[in-house]
């Protein structure tokens, strides 16, 4: 485990990311969902960006151990993620207790493989928060939301959003069954909030 980064309950990061009003309200939404898992001794940010959730999880005592793994360096970096090609994982089949990914499998060129790819190094939870769309108008409305969010860090949106619950049947087919859905998940106020948390939700999976 030398090679690996990661952060630990007893660690403070080096560096402060932003605290953003969204991820406040995110991380309100994952603490809530997690109240109901006991501490796990390892967990994975899958897609962690700067850190900040890894941090913050850890530092709530979501688990002892946080792993981060992404496929670039982000600005701000709190820690440095374990690095690799967007393929595989360089993890052991169900590798860690909890795996997470906030706001990553739409960005994905394949959500569905990628979905597979953290799904095998999950021992027992699975946390997702995600979009959802049922239209052409709602698709177009996250396209818009992720452009002005991502291109400034240089994070491609290749706006593979799901459509309704797609997802669902490959976790269930992975051995997954779904513990609680927040939809429409409140990420953002005000006059923002009211039009798009409805495409906002956070899932709990728990395998079988």
């Amino acid at each position: 485990m030398s090679t690996m980064s990661a952060l630990r309950t007893s660690e403070r990061p080096r560096e402060k990311a932003r605290p953003t009003a969204y991820r406040r309200h995110v991380l309100a939404q994952l603490q809530h969902l997690l109240s109901a898992v006991p501490p796990v001794d390892r967990a994975l940010d899958f897609g962690a960006g700067d850190g900040w959730f890894a941090g913050e999880l850890a530092r709530l005592g979501v688990a002892r151990m946080v792993v981060s793994a992404d496929v670039m360096i982000w600005p701000g970096l709190m820690n440095k993620p374990v690095m690799f090609d967007g393929q595989r994982l360089p993890f052991a089949d169900r590798a860690f207790s909890l795996t997470y990914a906030v706001d990553v499998l739409h960005h994905c060129p394949d959500p569905e493989r990628a979905l597979t790819e953290v799904l095998r190094c999950t021992d027992r939870y699975f946390l997702i928060k995600d979009h959802s769309y049922r239209n052409g108008l709602e698709w177009s409305a996250l396209c818009v939301l992720d452009e002005l969010g991502n291109r400034r860090f240089g994070v491609p949106s290749p706006h593979h959003y799901q459509k309704r619950w797609a997802w669902d049947d490959q976790l269930k087919a992975q051995g997954f069954t779904l513990q609680s859905r927040v939809h429409p998940a409140p990420c953002h106020s005000g006059v923002l909030g009211r039009l798009t948390n409805g495409l906002q939700y956070v899932a709990l999976w728990r395998r079988l």
